[in-house]
């Protein structure tokens, strides 16, 4: 159906609060994301592994599909109201993270191996692409919904190259001042996906008063948003609160020379970090 006949669609009806509001939790979720891998590269074991699960809900949970739905409370078609499917949009947060550890893991184990980083980054940005488009799916209007094929694909790619790229500082990037930039590197490229995703849409109301189901977004989305975020500032308490690199880079130094000093030489675990 031609999208001249599609009703009018407002992508920020709050104006730059919106975007700019999920651009930041993006960024924040990044940032914490990326502390989170760079402590389980630190630790190794079974520990790090932890932290690769904190980080898969720091960057999938709150670093993009909090930013998606952020984003979608300022989205608005004229002519219906917007109702979400409550299953659907559970399901698509479950699918951000667990698409987002999967690729962590597959990297960090495969450590410095390119395909590893690409099969991980390939892994990580279609599931991303799912998590944006099943939450679509999960919206709930007096209309019918169209995408048009090439701007669907044009954001799968961008998902793609974003969660390579998000792997790969994931492996890297060390430092405050790098960790940062990259973080923010990551928020522009998250919501540039998601903002491509939505020019493909284009929504058709009906012209008969068609009751829409599901719930309005005040309803869940802002809980859920609030309950992510509430696991965002744990997840960031515990970094604050655990010991600095610097600490467990000298613990593991000791703990290095005390087993030289007794003759053994120290194990490594998968993440090629010295046992203690």
């Amino acid at each position: 159906m031609p999208r001249g006949l599609m009703s009018p669609i407002d992508q920020f009806s709050y104006g730059l609060l919106t975007p700019v509001l999920a651009y930041a939790m993006s960024s924040v979720g990044s940032l914490l994301g990326l502390l989170l891998t760079a402590r389980a590269r630190l630790i190794g074991g079974k520990e790090g592994r932890y932290w690769l699960v904190g980080a898969a809900l720091a960057i999938g949970g709150t670093g993009i599909w909090t930013m998606h739905f952020i984003a979608m409370m300022g989205f608005a078609v004229d002519g219906t109201d917007i109702h979400y499917d409550l299953p659907l949009t559970a399901a698509s947060a479950l699918l951000a993270v667990v698409v987002v550890g999967m690729g962590l893991f597959l990297v960090f184990h495969g450590g410095e191996r390119v395909s590893s980083l690409v099969g991980g980054g390939v892994l990580t940005g279609l599931g991303v692409a799912g998590m944006h488009y099943l939450g679509m799916a999960g919206m709930r209007m007096a209309g019918h919904v169209s995408y048009d094929p090439v701007v669907v694909g044009l954001s799968v790619v961008i998902a793609v190259a974003a969660a390579t790229a998000a792997l790969w500082f994931a492996l890297r990037v060390r430092g405050a001042l790098r960790t940062t930039g990259a973080a923010l590197v990551m928020g522009v490229a998250v919501s540039g996906m998601h903002y491509t995703g939505m020019y493909a849409m284009a929504v058709q109301v009906h012209s008969d008063e068609t009751p829409v189901g599901g719930a309005a977004a005040g309803d869940f989305l802002l809980p859920l948003v609030v309950g992510l975020s509430v696991v965002t500032v744990g997840l960031l308490l515990a970094v604050l609160l655990s010991p600095s690199e610097r600490e467990v880079l000298a613990e593991m130094k000791f703990r290095e020379r005390m087993l030289r000093s007794e003759g053994g030489a120290p194990e490594q675990d998968s993440f090629g970090t010295p046992r203690g």
